[in-house]
């Protein structure tokens, strides 16, 4: 998750976890998390602090290990923070009633690990269990942003085949152009 200095600068910042905590609950609204979520990528941290107001158990997964070190130390147990890859994770089969992640996929470095990452999505659910993804789309202030970063936004028009491709059924896509495409898609039961 390589990001630059004014791009950790943003994603650390009040303001930030401030906004996140705003639109969290109408990121999830209309969406039954169950009672066990797991969350990919929280970086530092602001969708935790938000989903752990919302769902009775969250667990979260993080590839940067400063991150999940740092992640651990704030949550102190209420939230269980596991460092490890999203594309190859170390849960069981059918843990959890939902996965999440939020403005994090643009930063996975290929198509194929983001594929990765919705396969293990699809692994780790129960079934009927959702998937909730909400991420950014590129845009010349987005691109600025991420000077320097890994940067490899998702092509909506993808999504829902991707999605199928992992095993997922109940799809629905809604992107707003150049701004962020919004997901979900549910485990067979």
């Amino acid at each position: 998750m390589p990001m630059n200095l004014v791009h950790r600068k943003l994603c650390s910042s009040a303001w930030w976890a401030k906004a996140v905590a705003a639109e969290m609950p109408g990121n999830v609204a209309g969406f039954d998390l169950g009672d066990s979520v797991l969350e990919i990528g929280p970086g530092y941290g602001a969708t935790t602090r938000a989903l752990a107001r919302l769902v009775p158990r969250l667990t979260a997964i993080e590839i940067d290990e400063t991150s999940a070190e740092l992640l651990n130390r704030e949550f102190d147990g209420r939230v269980r923070i596991v460092q490890g890859d999203g594309a190859a994770m170390p849960f069981e089969d059918g843990e959890f009633s939902a996965v999440v992640c939020f403005t994090m996929l643009h930063h996975v470095p290929t198509t194929a690990s983001q594929d990765a990452i919705f396969a293990e999505a699809f692994r780790v659910l129960r079934p009927g269990g959702v998937l909730r993804a909400i991420d950014s789309l590129t845009n010349a202030p987005f691109r600025l942003l991420h000077l320097g970063d890994t940067l490899n936004a998702l092509d909506p028009v993808s999504v829902w085949p991707r999605l199928t491709g992992a095993g997922f059924t109940d799809i629905q896509v809604d992107h707003v152009p150049k701004r962020s495409v919004k997901f979900s898609a549910r485990k067979p039961t």
